[in-house]
């Protein structure tokens, strides 16, 4: 931009300084021609009407002027001080009866050229201070949003990934800042999936290592008779397998690979295992696990989500409730009904509105169990609901076999 400036100037500022010298110049010699005619007919005049010239007159109408008169029939007449012969501008007017000649000192003349090239060298300079303006503008509009994109991908790049919503009217730019907005979202809400996964990950993973560890203490303390440890062993393996078989589901759930396909399981099967699972824990509670309702139950689910929903809000009741467990199995015309109650205090009001979502409890927990457990019961196109707050009654509700027990493909999603 200054480039441009200093060539502009130079292109039209040089011509500019050598026009306003000529008409200067020409300016001045068409005055001094204007007063050599002049002097020339009053001295025709003057002739013509018998009278003398005369030279004070002449001074005086004519300051700062050299005239000089040469007409036949009377003696020259020279008026006023000769300037120097450098500094000398002279005309001439002419007739038939002589010749009028003013000179005039060109000091003056010199002295208006200098104001106005100083005026227009003046004129030059603003309007490079202007361009230099323009261009620190310019500059200053282009540099400085481009340090605060790259302060923003440098912040994206170290996992701060908050959208800045910084426009700055330039629409190239303001189209980077978009997409680095829209590229923050993005990984935002991966970060947001990623912790989401290891969050509901731990908290599946901690109900079979409960199971596990139960057994496992079973062992410790029947040491001396081989017929229990034998016993508590084999559930041991089964605990080891089923915690195994979460951990794949996991995998395939991060891998967006799993696609939930609900088929006929035993429901008995599903809660007894349960029920062997957890009965150590509650009985040093000094508490038990009630099977009731009706026997032979055939639903359409998966026997690792519905064993874990069962696991789920059995470890709720031992951490929440009090007295013992009921579990009964009910059969309706469209629903396998599985209720899972208790004696204790039951869930405090200002949550039972609240207490599937996420990170809500009315203890120490985690706020996770039930929010991911209605997440499993939904995935086999099922329902969990609380149906008694007090004491604490929840429901699972399960599709009953039917249409010759084909398979439904059940999309996974929110409850």
């Amino acid at each position: 931009m200054l480039l441009v400036a200093v060539i502009a100037v130079l292109l039209l500022g040089v011509p500019l300084g050598v026009v306003v010298v000529r008409l200067i110049n020409d300016e001045a010699a068409q005055e001094l021609n204007a007063e050599a005619t002049r002097v020339l007919i009053s001295v025709e005049y003057a002739i013509s009407q018998e009278q003398p010239v005369d030279p004070k007159q002449l001074a005086s109408n004519y300051p700062n002027r050299y005239i000089q008169v040469a007409f036949r029939g009377i003696a020259p007449i020279a008026v006023g001080t000769q300037p120097p012969a450098n500094r000398s501008l002279t005309e001439d007017a002419r007739s038939e009866n002589g010749v009028v000649r003013v000179s005039r000192d060109t000091a003056q003349i010199d002295h208006e050229i200098r104001a106005r090239l100083l005026l227009t060298i003046a004129l030059a300079l603003a309007a490079l201070g202007v361009a230099i303006g323009l261009a620190v503008v310019t500059s200053r509009r282009l540099s400085l949003p481009l340090l605060d994109l790259a302060k923003i991908a440098e912040r994206l790049g170290s996992g701060d990934a908050r959208p800045s919503k910084h426009r700055y009217g330039i629409p190239e730019l303001d189209r980077v800042a978009e997409v680095l907005d829209r590229s923050a979202i993005r990984i935002s809400e991966l970060l947001g999936r990623e912790r989401e996964f290891a969050t509901d990950a731990s908290h599946q993973l901690r109900t079979p290592l409960t199971g596990l560890t139960m057994r496992l203490e079973e062992i410790v303390a029947a040491a001396g008779e081989p017929a229990i440890v034998q016993e508590e062993g084999e559930a041991a393996i089964l605990q080891a397998e089923r915690l195994t078989a979460v951990i794949d589901e996991l995998l395939a759930a991060a891998r967006r690979q799993r696609q939930a396909q609900a088929e006929p399981i035993d429901v008995d099967e599903v809660l007894i295992q349960q029920i062997s699972e957890w009965e150590p824990a509650f009985r040093r509670s000094q508490r038990r696990i009630e099977l009731l309702g009706t026997r032979g139950l055939l639903a359409l689910a998966t026997t690792g989500g519905l064993s874990q929903v069962v696991a789920t809000l059995l470890d709720n009741s031992l951490q929440h409730g009090g007295g013992p467990v009921r579990i009964t199995t009910t059969s309706s015309e469209k629903s396998i009904v599985i209720e899972v109650a208790d004696q204790g205090p039951g869930v405090p009001e200002k949550i039972r509105n609240r207490v599937f979502e996420r990170n809500v409890t009315g203890g120490r927990g985690t706020g996770l169990g039930l929010t991911l457990a209605r997440s499993l019961v939904v995935s086999d196109g099922g329902r969990l609901e609380l149906v008694k707050p007090r004491p604490a009654t929840f429901a699972i509700f399960l599709r009953q076999v039917g249409e010759n027990g084909r398979r439904h493909r059940v999309v996974s999603g929110p409850a």
